[in-house]
């Protein structure tokens, strides 16, 4: 099980900076749902946790390890990333690319071996695209190239799991699917999840803790409750809602008023 934490971390482009004091710690089996317009720094925050990029200030630790003492291989067998693009120049079948999973484990000249063979297969399946397995990667739909590439990070045998918007390219059933099997894998395995979301409804429905992010500074962090609020959305997204309960589970349901339309019901 694994453990996230970021101390006090900056990070520019070239541009300017991006992420401000970043602290936060995200504890092994938690899901955390990472909100905020576009251009907050969700997906700058997730690279920086898989390693990808580096802080300019503070330090990023997993099970209390500083990342960057961790080799690109040691990270791998411990985090995976689906994201948002993923693009694969060649013509490779589905069980090609979810067997890029195990590239971390796969020792050089040897190929693949059974096993390798064996978790690829399980991942397939707990995904459900065992059908696919011969079909080309970029013969199919946006939707059922997001479930490859999640099936390919189920590969890697994670322990800590980043998803940039995995439900962007999926109909309103694949998304419920693909958040409930994540959700799944969290309580059941101890997967510690953060994932950067853009639906505010999906969000408050399956993570227990989110973290709303405004030019690049934690704005809020709690329980939906906590963080989706009207007042916090309207500062936060210039947008005007209300924030009712979800009939079912009670959760924070977000109704949005579309512009030039009375706050009140008629």
């Amino acid at each position: 099980m694994m453990s996230l934490q970021f101390n006090q971390v900056d990070f520019s482009y070239f541009n300017g900076l991006v992420l401000h004091d970043i602290s936060l710690t995200v504890k092994a089996g938690e899901m955390v749902g990472l909100l905020g317009p576009n251009g907050c720094g969700k997906t700058t925050l997730l690279k920086l946790a898989s390693g990808v990029l580096k802080p300019r200030q503070g330090e990023i630790r997993l099970n209390g390890s500083t990342l960057n003492q961790l080799s690109r291989k040691a990270i791998a067998r411990l985090v995976a990333v689906v994201p948002q693009q993923f693009h694969i120049p060649f013509a490779f079948t589905t069980s090609e690319v979810v067997m890029l999973g195990r590239t971390p484990f796969i020792k050089a000249l040897a190929g693949e071996s059974a096993a390798d063979k064996q978790v690829v297969a399980e991942a397939m399946e707990l995904v459900g695209i065992s059908h696919l397995v011969n079909r080309r990667f970029d013969e199919l739909s946006g939707g059922e190239r997001q479930k490859i590439i999640l099936a390919m990070a189920l590969a890697q045998q994670p322990q800590l799991l980043l998803l940039d918007e995995p439900t962007v390219h999926l109909d309103i059933s694949h998304q419920v699917e693909t958040l409930e099997l994540v959700r799944s894998l969290s309580l059941e395995h101890g997967l510690t999840v953060m994932a950067a979301m853009h639906d505010l409804n999906l969000a408050s429905l399956y993570f227990e803790r989110l973290i709303l992010l405004k030019e690049g500074r934690v704005w809020a962090d709690g329980t939906p409750s906590q963080v989706l609020t009207e007042a916090r959305i309207a500062e936060v997204f210039s947008a005007s809602v209300r924030v009712e309960s979800h009939p079912i589970t009670g959760a924070p349901h977000i109704v949005v008023i579309p512009r030039g339309t009375a706050s009140q019901p008629q």
